[in-house]
This record gives structure tokens, C-alpha cells and sequence, in this order.
């Protein structure tokens, strides 16, 4: 165990030194601009280094558990193409059509290969929805120093005792890849994680709260808590863009993470999310053993209680939002 960390880690350490080093000769910077929330021109695509390591994993774990062989196949065929659009996009900007349809495609065969292994059509709907809507959060969300990669770190942590097996040695995975990227990018960043990084990084998770889920059974919406700050956030700050009659999918600073962090600046704001997100996968850790029905209702009331504390935030912070 402590060997497969060292080993992630240390893919994360070298792959985003490598990772800023060719994007800064091949200058992919992200300018500083009224609809971003960094103020100094930092290169990006380091996330490419948290997509080696996972599919390193995947390729692994395929191997080590010849059952698991074509889910992981699945995964990192989904994983690829979602990093490689993120990729392109990061070096020249494409439609954001073509880049949805590219994870619609990796989320259809990851889909398929779930209902397949598990003979559930529900489950494989479940994954589609789950790794689909995950990607395009953490792409959303990807906007302040070190947010997304501490929030993959904590969720694919909490997620790694709930699915078991080999997948809790992918989620693992996922945890000392950001744990190794984190320097680079939090408090000060010195690259960002790109594309290339966010929708891999959501679609990970996406595959992991489904299997997951899967093994919980009637249990399966603990899933839901280590992702919820990220789901919360991004899925009110959509549904107001959408009854503004906004151009939803195009770059803004309207979440109450860039609010926030207007206010409070980014190291405040990152460290806050991170404490959110470890209590309450802390409070599910508490909740596991009770019945489902005490587990489905305390999930309802975190999502609540984080959409209240969205609600304020948004008020409190509105002259900064744009």
C-alpha cells in the first residue's frame, strides 16, 4: 500500500514539473482576464500528470485482477478521451459541443461496460449521468488556486473505503497523484491544471461513486457526500445562469467559490472547501453503519445545509460575482 502511494505520488511530482516545462516552451498560459479569478499569466496542463497516474493504475489493476480487466479497459478508454479533448482544447480552443460530445461518448462506453459487469441497465444509466455530470463540474470548478485538486484529493479519499477491491487502490491512486501535484498549484500556482486534468479528474470520480455505489447497495447515497460541495456549487450557480437566460457554458466568475475567494482571497476559500468536504465524509464515516433510510436522510439534509450556505455566500459576496 505504501509503496503504490509513493509510487503516484511520485508520477504527480515529475509529470507536472514535466508538464510546466512544456508549457511554458510551447506557451499555453492562461492570461489573467475579467472572467478568470487568477491575476498573474500562469501556464497550464499540468493535470495531464494526474491522468498518467491513473491510467498506470488502470492498466495495473486490469492486470493484477483479470475479472476487473474490462471495466478498467472501459475506464481508461473513457479516462483517455476525456483528457485527450481537455488536451487540444488546452492548446487551441475548440467548440464546447465537440468537447461534450467526446465525454458523452466516454461516458457511453463506460455506461455500457458497467451495465454490462453488473447486468443492471439502472447502474449503467447511474454511470453515464454520474461520470458525465462529474467532468463538466470539476471543469466548472476548476477556477482558484488548488480547489479542484484538493477537492479530488479529500472526495476520491472518502470515496476509496466505499468501493473496495481494486477500485479503492484507483482511488488511492487519484489521492497521492493530486497530493503530488498540489505543490505546484496551491497556495501560490505555479501551473494550473487545464482540461487536459479537470474533466479526467471528474470522470474518475464519476466511475468511482458508481461502483461505489454498487457495492453499497441500499447504502449508495454515501456516495454522494464526497462530491457534494463541488455538485452543490456548480449545479445551483447552472440552474441561475439557465433562468437568467445566460450563455451558461461560456467562462464566467459567478460560482460562490470565485465570490468567495474575491473576498477572501484563494488560500482562505480552498482551505474552507477542504474543511467542509473532510467533516462530512468524516460524517459519513459515522453514519455507514445506521439504516438506509437515516443515511438518505442526513445526505438530503448536508445538500441542503450546503445550498443555504451557497445562498449566503452568493448574497454576501454578490458586488464581486460578475
Amino acid at each position: 500500500m505504501f509503496e503504490w502511494l509513493v509510487v503516484h505520488v511520485c508520477i504527480g511530482v515529475a509529470g507536472t514539473w514535466l508538464a510546466r516545462r512544456y508549457a511554458l516552451r510551447q506557451s499555453l498560459i492562461d492570461e489573467p482576464g475579467e472572467r478568470r479569478s487568477h491575476t498573474v499569466a500562469t501556464p497550464r496542463g499540468g493535470g495531464v500528470a494526474i491522468v498518467i497516474s491513473l491510467v498506470v493504475a488502470a492498466v495495473a489493476l486490469g492486470l493484477r485482477q483479470p475479472q476487473q480487466a474490462p471495466l478498467m479497459l472501459a475506464f481508461g478508454i473513457g479516462l483517455l478521451l476525456v483528457a485527450g479533448i481537455g488536451w487540444v482544447d488546452d492548446h487551441r480552443p475548440l467548440s464546447p459541443w465537440l468537447r461534450l460530445g467526446v465525454h458523452v461518448l466516454a461516458s457511453g462506453l463506460f455506461a455500457v461496460a458497467i451495465g454490462d459487469v453488473y447486468d443492471s441497465v439502472a447502474l449503467g444509466i447511474a454511470a453515464f449521468v454520474a461520470t458525465l455530470v462529474l467532468t463538466n463540474v470539476w471543469n466548472f470548478m476548476d477556477g482558484i488556486n488548488g480547489l479542484a485538486a484538493s477537492q479530488a484529493l479529500i472526495a476520491a479519499l472518502g470515496l476509496a473505503w466505499m468501493a473496495g477491491g481494486v477500485w479503492s487502490l484507483l482511488a488511492l491512486a487519484l489521492t497521492a497523484a493530486c497530493a503530488g501535484f498540489l505543490p505546484f498549484n496551491f497556495p501560490r500556482a505555479r501551473i494550473f491544471m487545464g482540461d487536459v486534468g479537470s474533466g479526467a479528474i471528474g470522470f474518475a470520480l464519476g466511475a468511482l461513486c458508481v461502483v461505489a455505489g454498487a457495492r453499497l447497495g441500499e447504502k449508495a447515497p454515501l456516495v454522494l457526500l464526497p462530491v457534494l460541495v463541488f455538485l452543490v456549487d456548480a449545479g445551483l450557480t447552472l440552474v441561475r445562469r439557465l433562468l437568467r437566460g445566460e450563455r451558461w457554458w461560456t467562462p464566467h466568475t459567478q460560482h460562490a467559490y470565485q465570490a468567495w475567494a474575491r473576498g477572501m482571497g484563494h488560500t482562505r476559500v480552498t482551505l474552507a472547501y477542504a474543511a467542509i468536504s473532510l467533516l462530512v465524509i468524516l460524517l459519513g464515516w459515522g453514519i455507514a453503519p445506521r439504516d438506509a433510510f437515516f443515511i438518505a436522510g442526513t445526505t438530503a439534509a448536508c445538500y441542503m445545509c450546503c445550498a443555504f450556505f451557497w445562498l449566503v455566500l452568493q448574497k454576501k459576496y454578490a458586488g464581486a460575482a460578475s
